[in-house]
């Protein structure tokens, strides 16, 4: 996530923090170049000019301090700035006082909307918010089929033109609403597509009665912003009074986020931000623009394809981790959601035993490593981690998957005694893995590495 912005801003900043004394010239040459970095990330011009500018403005004093490094003190001012540009501080949802909270969800046609819909919907399952999703793209043919897969994958309940119909129909549609079953016929069964604004409407009394505390609206997209959709969403949320106006924006369209974050919320006055696709090229500069030009803050960012890859965004700490100072706070935060804490205590205590780890307890170790997310990520978490360093540790995650697969091709016996692992059997274990006994080899020296390793914390424990 924004690799590529903070590799050049750390660059251009380092030609700063390594004097030891800095003159007005100095920091005024150096603003230039991180105002040009800034604008090769795609921020908005005017919120790169003033971003430098009030860089520049505080800076003035710092360059005659001597208790100080000058350099350091001028990271400091960036780090705070890229604070404020960012929101200054997290935005939560905002949840009615009497359920259902109701939050629309509104962007351009493949933004990642209707994935956005189902992962937002697992994170506030998890959080005991008892979702409920309502299928309101009835122009997209496989929208609402989407969205039901969706929802039997995270076991929440779904509601679109199907149930719709079968209310009108005789009021089937409702019950299987309630019951959290999805009704299996497609959108492009009905010829003529039903109102939206009645269609939700109907929605939110299945929610109702399914006793659901927040329901989210999948509305439909456009290939680029027209009058007709942003009429029909200034009717839905007219008629519906939402909480929260969610505009699900690309993280790769770069400045044209910005155009189309501004179209929407003149329009519907958009409450807050997703941001998608930050795990891919992502420059970076949408997400240091859009609350700088909307005052509508970003509060969650989508960082990959799983239903399970979404983040409340943090000011403070995405600055720190676009400074590279890491995000160590969010590291722990994944790893709470996604390790097994009876596991992780078992292989902790069967690390540091006198026998130490086999290879089935190696192997479970990085299936919990697998579940944080993938490896590049957790290591840009790090404090001091940037994309250079990454490719100097050789961080492929194709790795761990060869790893896996030579931990696989071995037998029980072989995982639980490696001491037994002589030549005839390394090259079968290769050959059943698709690896080489080069490979094979060097995962099972370091394997023994740090059985070692931890078995001597554990002494020392």
């Amino acid at each position: 996530m924004f690799s590529i912005l903070s590799e050049r801003l750390a660059a251009a900043l380092k030609q700063l923090t390594g004097r030891g004394v800095l003159t007005e010239d100095d920091v005024r040459e150096g603003l230039r170049e991180v105002r040009r970095v800034l604008l090769e990330a795609d921020v908005a011009f005017e919120v790169a000019r003033r971003f430098t500018e009030r860089v520049r403005e505080r800076a003035v004093g710092v360059v005659a301090l001597k208790a100080v490094s000058p350099g350091q003190q001028l990271v400091k001012i960036v780090y705070d700035e890229l604070v404020t540009l960012l929101g200054e501080r997290a935005a939560l949802l905002t949840f009615a006082s009497l359920p259902p909270t109701v939050v629309l969800l509104v962007g351009l046609q493949g933004s990642g909307k209707t994935t956005t819909a189902a992962k937002l919907a697992q994170r506030l399952k998890r959080e005991q918010k008892a979702p409920f999703l309502v299928a309101a793209d009835v122009y997209r043919p496989a929208a609402e089929e989407q969205l039901r897969q969706l929802g039997t994958r995270i076991e929440v309940p779904v509601y679109g033109p199907a149930e719709y119909a079968g209310e009108r129909e005789g009021g089937s549609g409702k019950r299987n609403a309630e019951e959290g079953q999805h009704f299996p016929l497609p959108a492009s069964r009905f010829p003529n597509p039903p109102d939206v604004v009645a269609l939700v409407q109907a929605g939110l009394v299945a929610a109702e009665h399914a006793r659901a505390r927040t329901v989210l609206v999948d509305t439909a997209g456009r290939l680029q912003l027209d009058q007709d959709m942003m009429q029909e969403l200034v009717r839905l949320k007219q008629a519906v009074q939402p909480q929260e106006v969610l505009l699900v924006a690309d993280g790769m369209t770069g400045q044209d986020a910005v155009r189309i974050a501004q179209g929407f919320h003149e329009a519907v006055g958009v409450t807050g931000v997703v941001l998608t696709k930050l795990d891919g090229d992502a420059r970076g500069g949408a997400a240091l623009s859009l609350f700088a030009v909307t005052g509508a803050p970003i509060k969650y960012v989508g960082v990959g394809e799983r239903l399970d890859a979404l983040e409340p965004f943090d000011p403070a700490r995405m600055a720190g981790r676009i400074l590279q100072r890491g995000d160590v706070v969010g590291l722990v935060e994944r790893a709470q959601q996604a390790v097994d804490v009876g596991e992780a205590e078992r292989l902790q205590r069967k690390a540091t035993s006198k026998r130490g780890m086999d290879l089935a307890d190696f192997l479970s170790a990085l299936k919990q490593v697998q579940s944080m997310g993938p490896i590049e990520s957790l290591v840009g978490m790090l404090p001091g981690m940037n994309a250079k360093l990454l490719q100097k540790a050789n961080a492929d995650p194709r790795r761990i998957k060869h790893v896996e697969a030579i931990v696989l091709a071995m037998t029980p016996e072989e995982r639980q005694r490696p001491d037994i692992l002589n030549g005839s059997r390394r090259a079968r274990i290769a050959r059943g893995a698709g690896r080489t006994v080069q490979e094979v080899n060097l995962l099972l020296k370091q394997f023994e590495q740090m059985r070692k390793l931890m078995k001597g914390f554990g002494r020392r424990a």
